[in-house]
């Protein structure tokens, strides 16, 4: 089973599951689900809590989330279902070797070619020449090759990594990219910025307004304004496709939650600052940790505009490969290691701590150890 709960942090103890007016006065919002054995998701925002601090939150979410879990298990216990396991897919032992045999050294190479364009042309070119090897009349094992050579690429992917101590790009595990940025690029606006981390570049525009300019909410118990504003946008041609432009979708939604939620805390008041704000992110191109680019990119555009910011955010994404007890985590994730790693963890923050946090894995769980030093990782990284 899994449980989830949200924990606030008031008068120097964690609550759980607190109230809505109770959380206006918390240091931390934070939501976490998992299972007994360990955390599988998290969303976080805070008021520059520390590395130490959010560890401690998350182990007190967890130990509330085991006591969900033996409730949920004493339950299925009294209704006495027993559960059904569907058998897990079963590949021929034979036809995968021979492909890994096929395939091994070319993926390699392909995976060693710079730029994120050129090796994913590389990598299809290795996959066409594997399905170009079974003739016209072996179709279905012609099929079947296409899904094993899925299977050897992660597998060499993940097992090159842990063996050499370097990423396909070259990078230690806690390198960062190249960062760029410049400001006041584009005319006329209040405040720009361009930022680039890598392959990735987010372009930042920020607009002031006057205090009839702030958004309006109606919620079902009372209305609210909102001060700040901060818009993404994901443009098909950032990862060189070709789509229809139409409104926001899930992704989009989500990251620009996310990011300003880690910029809220360093915000000037509205007392101090009378003037709506809003930041748009244009991603530009993308090979992973958009998210953050836009963060460190409306930081940019929105001292450009002249507000005064609190401190400067930072965001970097976090991610790990982990084998039995081996494990690499990573900084600065790029888009293969996203697809084919076992983790996404978002953390952002000034230097005196994280303001907004979002975490989901592909196992089953990580360890306090993992996640330790992972937030120490991304601390150095910001």
């Amino acid at each position: 089973p899994v449980g989830a709960v949200r924990i606030g942090h008031i008068g120097g103890e964690f609550v759980v599951n607190p109230s809505m007016k109770v959380m206006d006065q918390s240091r931390i919002n934070l939501v976490v689900a998992g299972t007994k054995e360990a955390i599988c998701v998290v969303e976080a925002g805070a008021q520059e809590l520390s590395e130490e601090e959010m560890i401690q939150a998350l182990q007190f979410a967890h130990d509330q989330i085991k006591r969900i879990c033996a409730a949920a298990e004493e339950l299925a216990a009294r209704m006495g279902i027993k559960k059904e396991m569907p058998a897990p897919p079963v590949h021929d032992a034979a036809h995968l070797a021979e492909v890994e045999a096929k395939i091994a050294g070319p993926l390699r190479e392909a995976m060693a070619t710079k730029g994120k364009l050129a090796m994913y042309e590389a990598l299809d070119t290795v996959k066409e020449d594997l399905l170009a090897t079974y003739p016209a009349d072996q179709a279905e094992r012609r099929a079947e090759a296409g899904h094993l050579y899925h299977d050897v690429l992660v597998k060499i992917f993940r097992t090159s990594l842990l063996r050499d101590g370097r990423r396909v790009d070259g990078r230690l595990f806690d390198e960062i990219r190249p960062v760029w940025g410049e400001v006041g690029v584009l005319p006329r606006t209040h405040g720009s910025a361009l930022f680039a981390r890598g392959e990735t570049m987010a372009l930042a525009n920020c607009t002031l307004g006057t205090s009839s300019d702030v958004q309006r909410l109606s919620g079902l118990l009372e209305g609210t304004d909102k001060h700040f504003m901060l818009h993404y946008n994901f443009p098909p041609f950032s990862v060189g496709e070709v789509k229809f432009l139409r409104g926001p979708g899930r992704r989009e939604i989500g990251h620009g939650a996310l990011a300003e939620r880690a910029l809220l805390p360093v915000m000037p008041d509205a007392v101090a600052f009378p003037y709506a704000i809003r930041v748009v992110s244009d991603i530009m191109e993308s090979n992973g940790s958009s998210s953050q680019a836009t963060i460190c990119g409306a930081t940019l555009a929105l001292e450009d505009a002249g507000v005064p910011l609190k401190a400067p955010v930072a965001g970097v994404a976090m991610g790990l490969i982990m084998e039995g007890d081996r494990y690499a985590i990573l900084s600065d994730i790029a888009g293969l290691e996203d697809h084919y790693g076992d983790m996404d963890f978002k953390v952002a923050g000034t230097a005196a701590g994280i303001t907004a946090l979002q975490m989901d894995i592909k196992v089953d769980g990580i360890s306090f150890d993992i996640m330790r030093e992972a937030l120490a990782q991304a601390n150095k990284g910001r």
